[in-house]
């Protein structure tokens, strides 16, 4: 089992293409790539609301009901002012007053029906109750689809994020990712939740409206849908240009939670180093490039409502004219006129509503642009596994092995090494010539471009990752430690141990001396940071997780390097008792630890240069000689 965080393989650093700059304006991040059509990415999205299919139609229900109740209403209004106006008008006395009576129908003498009026007025009432309560149930279900849909890409995305290749994380700034997985689809759940109910709704007033509108009158209706393809255009070039704005401002908004999440990692370096002014410098020309970003994309975007509202006023101011002058000439009823004077404001109001939900949708749509981008990043080459591994002896070949970041630049090539069972291993070389990279290898965090790995005979490329890492122990140089007691920390290598195989483990390698003295012992909280420990507490943490996985191989790559001189002693004596009857491979800095190897491997640019125990490279007087010189 692998008992620490995989590290990125060192590489030279031509070796990946990095063109954003981290806080000391360092590459780091792949290119961005040209972002999806948005009617791709909107129908992607809007897919992905299949399994909730059953909810979809309720939703869809609810609000053609809501919208039916909802419309209903002017025109039984209009019959409301129209007892109130022809009951007025039939009190009128005079020879003319009866000629206008009779031409607009009005029967003299019977006075305003109070009662007609009043039930007129409780029917509407009943009808803009009813549309409420299924507005108020369209929401909720609409809520229950949205947030399990959103539910179910969090865990699409946490699955993808285990099935990317290391190399995706090596080309990504951890800010970034985090921007994707928390902002962009919390982006994407408020979008969904705000623009499907009000598109639908809007959609559905709009074709209700417009059908009211050619009952009550075909003549107004059509000044009444004049300015819709206007609306359209208005909207649709308005809108194409803020897509992009949209698109730029979630990836800006990425990069800058990536510059926060460096510096915030290494404020301590910021400050020794003396480079705060230009961290926030560049802190400053990412925050202006968001503002520029989002300031252009809102102010684009927002202009689409007031201009769909100035067509919409002229046509109401045109629908108010005609109409009155029908009223006037004994065309219409002065209830109808007002009846579609309410629904002509509907429709406009609908349209600048639909115009500014394609604002809240455009965003949504920018941000699941980038959640998809990553779900199609292709996976890590899927696993084999036509093999298993029989109980691990601990022999291990590289045979012809050959290893590149990048195509066109080789980093290891025909590199070919036999660990016998039991041996210790040490990997010694200057920074870059492979030594991680090698055990990396071992590990499968990386595919090979050529040769194969064997242990015990077994091809490792046939035997599936969780099975082979599950015997291979890991304690790496950059110490890993969660949120959680020390006991839970410990026991991460093996979380079946009792709280016996955990003491047992921390007294080995020398934790329970330190762990004793704390208030709270093996209940003592690590904060996020772990910085309640010191750095070499925290190195024996990670060295005690790896004695309670009892793997069969283990590799350390410079373990002991943040441990005193008096506690190395110590874990030197403990590691040696580990490294007992296991094959261990040891990569380190300091050649003191590494005397007792049973085997040396001395590397430069990829390659074993030398090969044997520390007598017998000293006696051949080359470059590990050559080494042990120059640190001596």
């Amino acid at each position: 089992m692998s008992t620490n965080r995989p590290a990125p393989a060192p590489s030279p650093a031509a070796a990946r293409p990095m063109p954003n700059r981290g806080p000391f304006g360092q590459a780091f991040g792949p290119p961005p790539q040209k972002a999806k059509t948005f009617g791709a990415s909107a129908r992607r999205l809007i897919r992905r609301l299949a399994p909730e299919k059953a909810l979809v139609y309720a939703v869809l229900v609810t609000a053609v009901g809501s919208v039916a109740l909802a419309t209903s209403g002017p025109r039984i209004l209009g019959h409301a002012t129209d007892l109130i106006f022809e009951g007025y008008l039939s009190t009128l006395h005079g020879p003319a007053n009866a000629a206008m009576l009779a031409k607009m129908h009005v029967v003299p003498g019977h006075g305003i029906d109070f009662a007609a009026v009043a039930a007129t007025l409780v029917l509407v009432l009943a009808l803009y109750v009813g549309a409420s309560l299924l507005t108020w149930l369209q929401g909720y279900i609409l809520n229950f689809a949205v947030q399990r849909t959103v539910k179910r890409l969090r865990e699409d995305v946490q699955a993808k994020m285990s099935r990317l290749p290391l190399s995706y994380f090596d080309t990504h700034p951890h800010g970034e990712l985090l921007s994707r997985v928390t902002n962009d689809i919390d982006n994407v759940a408020q979008s969904l939740q705000q623009s499907l109910s009000q598109i639908l709704g809007g959609l559905l007033t709009v074709l209700a409206v417009l059908i009211m509108l050619v009952v009550i009158s075909p003549l107004l209706s059509l000044i009444a849908v004049v300015t819709v393809p206007l609306s359209i255009v208005v909207t649709a070039r308005i809108g194409k240009r803020s897509q992009k704005r949209f698109v730029a401002q979630w990836k800006h908004l990425g990069a800058l939670n990536g510059q926060i999440e460096e510096a915030f990692t290494g404020h301590s370096l910021v400050k020794v180093l003396g480079r705060r002014k230009e961290v926030e410098a560049r802190f400053g020309d990412k925050n202006a490039e968001l503002y520029d970003a989002s300031f252009r994309a809102q102010f684009i975007s927002s202009i689409i409502m007031p201009s769909i509202t100035f067509v919409g006023n002229l046509n109401y101011v045109a629908i108010a004219v005609v109409g009155g002058l029908r009223v006037a000439s004994g065309a219409m009823l002065l209830g109808g006129v007002q009846a579609f004077i309410q629904y002509s404001r509907q429709f406009s109001q609908q349209l600048s509503q639909l115009a500014s939900m394609a604002n809240v949708l455009q965003s949504g749509v920018a941000s699941a642009e980038r959640v998809f981008e990553m779900l199609d990043t292709p996976d890590q080459p899927a696993d084999v596994a036509d093999q298993h591994l029989p109980a691990v002896r601990g022999e291990v070949r590289f045979e012809d092995v050959s290893f590149r970041y990048k195509p066109e630049q080789p980093l290891i090539e025909k590199l070919s090494l036999v660990a016998k069972p039991g041996q210790t291993v040490a990997i010694v070389g200057p920074t870059g010539a492979g030594k991680t990279t090698l055990v990396n290898l071992l590990m499968r965090f990386y595919e090979l471009a050529g040769g194969r790995i064997l242990l015990d005979g077994v091809d490792v490329a046939h035997v599936s990752r969780d099975e082979l890492r599950s015997k291979i122990g890991m304690v790496l140089q950059d110490t890993w430690l969660f949120g959680g007691t020390i006991r839970d920390n410990i026991a991460y290598g093996n979380p079946a141990a009792t709280d016996e195989q955990i003491t047992a483990a921390a007294q080995a390698t020398y934790v329970d001396r330190f762990v004793r003295q704390l208030p709270q012992g093996y209940a003592t909280k690590i904060d996020e940071e772990a910085s309640n420990l010191s750095a070499g507490e925290k190195q024996l943490i990670t060295i005690a997780r790896a004695f309670l996985a009892d793997p069969a191989l283990l590799i350390l790559d410079e373990a002991t390097s943040s441990v005193d001189t008096r506690t190395e002693v110590l874990v030197q004596q403990a590691m040696a008792a580990l490294r007992k009857g296991r094959t261990s491979f040891v990569i380190a800095h300091r050649l003191s630890t590494i005397r007792d190897a049973d085997l040396i491997l001395v590397m430069r640019d990829g390659q074993i240069v030398e090969q044997g125990t520390h007598t017998e490279l000293l006696a051949a007087g080359g470059a590990y000689a050559a080494l042990h010189q120059a640190l001596d």
